[in-house]
């Protein structure tokens, strides 16, 4: 049983990454271009799996798939103001997310930073 489950997460993963991480997509016309836009695939894939896991911990998203994060929660339509000092990011005050966002970026501020390995 838990074998099976583990196959079922590891192809809901893989099946995230293909579709809506664009893992799938290579092509360019060099290898170097198409490996860049893996790496990019992948980076994007662990920083949406250390936002499920951690910043979205105790939302109603923490167990969404990639697409519902990105078009509820990352896709916002906002203001970017840079300053000498800050940077000042507005967004619209009827954006019906803003509790699990507030609560995402809460939780990852809180998150203990950890050691590199060795």
């Amino acid at each position: 049983m838990l074998c099976r489950h583990l196959i079922c997460y590891m192809e809901n993963r893989i099946k995230d990454q293909q579709l809506w991480l664009f893992a799938d997509r290579t092509s360019s016309a060099t290898m170097r271009a198409n490996q860049l836009r893996l790496y990019f695939s992948a980076f994007a894939g662990i920083l949406v799996t250390i936002l499920r896991r951690v910043g979205l911990q105790g939302t109603d998203l923490a167990t969404a798939r990639v697409d519902t994060i990105r078009s509820r929660l990352l896709k916002l339509a906002g203001r970017i103001r840079v300053t000498v000092r800050r940077v000042w990011l507005s967004f619209a005050s009827v954006f019906p997310l803003q509790d699990v966002f507030a609560q995402a970026l809460a939780n990852l501020r809180a998150a203990p930073a950890r050691a590199p390995p060795g």
